[in-house]
């Protein structure tokens, strides 16, 4: 009885060995892959156009400018409020950055067309080596800039259909262009220092140095495009918490260009700090000024009444219980008035829910009550010191409201003049074109080594989740299927197999050319095992099919027909694929009479047969030429005829088949035989592939006594090893 030992299955549960081994079995292609990242990486980083990086520094400092007529508390809760988030988004404002753009000419954008991938890096080393030069068109390919050229556009218009779309601009002999829209129709003709008007477009270049035919890409964009873009391209971080240092970057392959947007965003982000400083300065006078009428009425009808009420009443002294709480009205009244002169103020700059005027507003309130206290005492004196003394309070409060008032307006005129703003520069913006910010060689390289290697890895995981081919011959003998013996890969019989490739018709049977491999050595073991199988077979044919094609099955063939010779037995091998057969590949020589010529009758048995040399034993009939109805040719009774004849002059005859899955004519030369057997290949061929395989022979009445396990990889989980003692174990 045929038996064959089988490891214990595996549970589907994915251990570390598993994975250790998975990647041992792979490691040349993970090193492969990785390598292949590296190379790229390399080149990348040759050929990248660099990145450079702009940097300015601004300080900002932590208190509001002191104004004159601001109280302490509201100064110091200004002081307190934080600046960085709000200068940051000052400095990216629109009304910064868009100042930059308008004062650069960023909204008008101008490339010369290069060579793809190889053309930037051509024309960084011819630029850095000749500076102010222009290359000389290399291949012929003079529509391309290969270094140095130059455009600089004073002024594009475009009606709004051309704004952010791609224009071509092509240099013409002295100084002629053509601009021409995305569907090359011209637009405008002109020459360098003219302005040129055509088609809605008003153009004016200011410069243009290139070869006569280079091409330029250019676009007029949108402002707002433009400014929305730079701000997000512009960093602003503060260096240290509540530092008041601000650090400005921003990245651009043209160092030149990308230290003139950081100077121009520097300056206008200074200047517009000392114009709004300034602004407070002059809204705070003209509020003062606007006063000073008011208060100055209000002290000359003060100082009437005091007088009239003194002529009337004879009283022109205060005692000094009466002068003491003059000192106290007086004083109270006088900060009452300034702060109530601030409120009006603060009501043009904050809501009644601001933290400083809340503040000022508690600050009245105190003042209030202590009003209200003085006012109990002056309210138990005489009722003519009670009026002198409201009338004397008025009129010194309102001098002393005029006084600061009039000092105000002074300071206030001063500082306006004087204004320099709480923002400076302390460094200018600057580029260091010897160190590029974008790319880092050693970044990118250490990056595109570990991408490739996590790639590789994940690429070789993937790679065995989705190809579900068999790769344990456990899987096969629970299909019901006995492994009659496991083949392993040899890499002898791959190059063979590309000789045969190329068309070489000389003979390339692995056990004769290299009858030590290990794939020989297996072969004859499966002569072994195929000894004991056929003692119950109907007949001495033996079919070799496949499930599907690429198995490997015209390679076993061709090489147990071989071994089977070499052992003394006659045996005779027919290839049976009558549409796509390479068996005369295997065995030398051409497929010009064969099966096909038999069967049809076309040729006789002695002109289809012919002996394989240097093996006695072993003779050969090719598929010949093929025919326009294999499966209807197979079933004509002269191919049963022709088994017949041939069976008692054979030890054993082989018949290499086409896939069942493929076609159905292994099922019928699968009924003429007394043994079926199927190659499965490693890796490759699926088990519901064999199992649909061994139902469609079933269907056609053909039992197939079991399954060849080929080119069978070494495997650090252990099927390299079973491969030979299963081999060497069937059928005992």
């Amino acid at each position: 009885m045929f038996t064959t030992q089988i490891p214990l299955q595996r549970d589907g549960e994915i251990g570390l060995s598993d994975v250790l081994g998975t990647l041992k079995d792979n490691k040349w292609r993970i090193i492969i892959i990785t390598l292949v990242f590296i190379i790229i990486s390399v080149v990348y980083t040759v050929l990248a156009t660099p990145i450079f990086q702009a940097s300015a520094m601004v300080q900002v400092e932590q208190k509001v400018l002191d104004l004159p007529g601001l109280s302490s508390l509201t100064q110091t809760l200004n002081a307190e409020s934080p600046v960085a988030a709000t200068e940051s988004d000052l400095i990216t404002s629109r009304l910064v950055v868009g100042g930059a753009v308008s004062k650069l000419n960023l909204t008008i954008q101008a490339s010369p067309h290069r060579f793809p991938v190889i053309g930037n890096f051509i024309a960084r080393h011819f630029t850095a080596k000749n500076p102010g030069k222009v290359a000389p068109a290399l291949f012929g390919l003079d529509g391309y800039d290969w270094g140095g050229a130059k455009l600089d556009i004073f002024q594009l218009d475009v009606p709004d259909g051309l704004l952010d779309k791609p224009l071509q601009l092509t240099a013409g002999e002295g100084g002629v262009y053509v601009l021409q829209d995305s569907d090359d129709n011209v637009l405008v003709i002109g020459r360098v220092g003219q302005s040129s008007t055509g088609h809605g477009v008003t153009m004016q270049v200011k410069t243009l140095a290139a070869n006569a035919g280079t091409r330029f890409r250019v676009f007029r964009h949108r402002d707002l495009t433009v400014i929305n873009s730079l701000q997000k391209q512009i960093d602003v971080k503060e260096q240290g918490k509540d530092s008041g240092i601000l650090r400005m970057t921003y990245n651009n392959t043209d160092p030149t260009l990308a230290a003139n947007v950081l100077e121009q965003v520097g300056e206008l982000y200074v200047r517009q700090n000392v114009d709004r400083n300034s602004a407070e300065a002059t809204n705070s006078l003209r509020f003062v000024r606007e006063q000073l009428p008011n208060v100055r009425m209000e002290l000359e009808k003060a100082t009437e009444a005091l007088n009239a009420f003194q002529n009337k009443a004879h009283s022109v002294d205060v005692n000094l219980q009466t002068q003491s709480l003059l000192n106290q009205n007086v004083s109270v009244e006088t900060n009452l008035e300034q702060l109530r002169l601030q409120q009006a103020d603060m009501q043009r700059q904050f809501t009644p829910e601001h933290p400083t005027y809340r503040a000022l507003m508690k600050q009245i309130g105190e003042l209030e009550a202590q009003k209200e206290a003085v006012d109990k005492q002056i309210g138990s004196l005489p009722d003519t010191q009670k009026t002198l003394l409201k009338l004397t309070s008025d009129v010194q409060v309102s001098n002393q409201t005029y006084q600061s008032l009039l000092n105000q307006a002074q300071q206030l005129d001063i500082a306006r003049a004087g204004t320099v703003g709480n923002v400076r520069i302390v460094d200018d913006a600057a580029v260091d074109i010897t160190d590029p910010t974008w790319p880092k060689k050693l970044i990118v390289l250490l990056g595109g080594a570990i991408f490739g290697a996590v790639f590789a890895v994940m690429y070789v995981f993937l790679r065995q989740v989705l190809n579900r081919g068999i790769e344990d011959p456990a899987v096969i003998e629970n299909l019901g299927l006995p492994v009659y013996a496991t083949i392993p890969l040899s890499p002898r019989e791959i190059a063979l197999e590309g000789k045969r490739s190329r068309g070489n018709i000389k003979q390339h049977l692995l056990v004769t050319d290299t009858p030590a491999d290990l794939a020989a050595e297996a072969l004859r073991s499966l002569r072994t095992s195929l000894h004991f199988a056929r003692l119950e077979a109907k007949n001495n044919v033996l079919m070799i099919s496949g499930a599907s094609p690429n198995t490997g099955k015209t390679f076993i063939s061709a090489n147990l027909a071989a071994v089977v010779a070499q052992s003394g037995q006659r045996v005779l091998l027919i290839d049976g694929d009558l549409r796509m057969g390479t068996l005369h590949s295997v065995v030398g020589g051409k497929a010009d009479v064969g099966l096909s010529e038999l069967i049809s009758g076309q040729a006789e048995l002695t002109e289809a047969i012919r002996p394989v040399t240097p093996l006695n034993n072993l003779y050969f009939i090719g598929r010949g030429r093929i025919p326009p109805n294999p499966s209807e040719l197979l079933m004509n009774v002269r191919f049963s005829m022709l088994i017949d004849h041939l069976k008692p002059m054979y030890d054993l005859i082989i018949i290499d088949t086409p896939p069942i899955l493929a076609v159905t004519d292994a099922a019928i030369i699968g009924n003429h035989s007394g043994t079926g057997l199927l190659v499965a290949r490693f890796g490759v061929n699926q088990p519901r592939e064999l199992s649909l395989a061994k139902q469609r022979f079933e269907q056609n009445g053909v039992v197939i006594k079991g399954v060849i396990f080929n080119a069978v990889e070494k495997r650090s989980t252990g099927y390299y090893s079973y491969a030979y003692y299963a081999v060497n174990t069937a059928a005992s």
